[in-house]
């Protein structure tokens, strides 16, 4: 399978990139950006460009000659990073490229970041319940969440017009590298810190599995799931936290005390989806 990856120049995208080559994919990197490392074909565009996007899908030059499936990771990564409004626009827009440009090509399996703050964060209006889960309505608090919320329900529709289309999103929480784990038993410390997405993070090479596992899951439809690791950033215990940052929020029974509180249940059950890797692993080796 020739997979294209949008934004495999990012931190995410590089680990998407090793990843598939490692499982046997021909890989296709498009991004605004060049990587450090060129691991396969790349391209440089914009994807807010219908035209450079129907481009990257179709062929360029004799590098390639069309893709089987898209991993759309491209974006502005998060708040505050730009005006509202530019986020906004390159988000939305460069989605609805993508989403487009697959369905005129045929291109039926698409891959795509959504975003763990389609569930409400930075939390400054409690959750209605923990560990959060995909059965609640989105609540986007930020124009960059707003452009992933949008992004989710664009996709329904494509999938509508198209049912044989598979898009599905990935809600990944905060992305993580092996280098970052050095600051995490300094978290402790403060439990507001990191209050704003209930503690979680994802290791990069644990959200490349998912994008995996979800490219080849046989399913059809627009679907979402929430890509966490299976324990949180901090070695206090859950409900101790809960009991400072969120005390009117219900703990669900059974949870361990150090279990993600953004609920991955539905990957695993759906997509196969197990994390491999956790900070406190890493710290071991240390």
């Amino acid at each position: 399978m020739r997979v294209l990856v949008t934004g495999g120049s990012g931190k995410l995208g590089r680990a998407c990139v090793e990843d598939l080559l490692g499982h046997g994919y021909e890989v296709v990197n498009v991004d605004a950006v060049a990587p450090a490392q060129e691991r396969c074909p790349f391209t440089q565009l914009d994807l807010t460009d219908f035209g450079q996007t129907f481009e990257a899908l179709s062929e360029v030059d004799d590098r390639f000659r069309g893709v089987d499936a898209v991993v759309h990771l491209a974006a502005i990564p998060a708040p505050g990073r730009y005006p509202n409004a530019v986020i906004f626009e390159n988000n939305i827009l460069s989605t609805y490229n993508v989403f487009e440009v697959a369905r005129r090509l045929g291109i039926h399996n698409v891959v795509w970041a959504s975003s763990e703050t389609v569930l409400g964060l930075p939390f400054d209006v409690p959750p209605p319940y923990v560990p959060v889960d995909e059965a609640y309505t989105g609540r986007p608090e930020s124009a960059y969440s707003l452009s992933k919320f949008l992004g989710e329900e664009m996709a329904k529709q494509f999938c509508r017009w198209n049912p044989q289309l598979k898009i599905i999103g990935l809600r990944f929480s905060n992305v993580m590298e092996p280098s970052d784990y050095a600051r995490f038993p300094s978290f402790d410390a403060n439990a507001r810190l990191r209050k704003w997405n209930l503690w979680a993070y994802i290791d990069a090479r644990d959200a490349a599995q998912a994008i995996r596992k979800a490219l080849e899951a046989p399913l059809t439809g627009a679907e979402v799931f929430i890509i966490a690791n299976a324990d949180t950033v901090m070695q206090r215990p859950n409900a101790e936290l809960m009991n400072e940052v969120f005390p009117g929020t219900p703990l669900r029974e059974g949870v361990g005390p150090n279990e993600t509180l953004l609920s991955i249940e539905k990957a695993r059950r759906v997509l196969g989806y197990e994390p491999q890797n956790s900070w406190r692993a890493e710290a071991l080796k240390k």
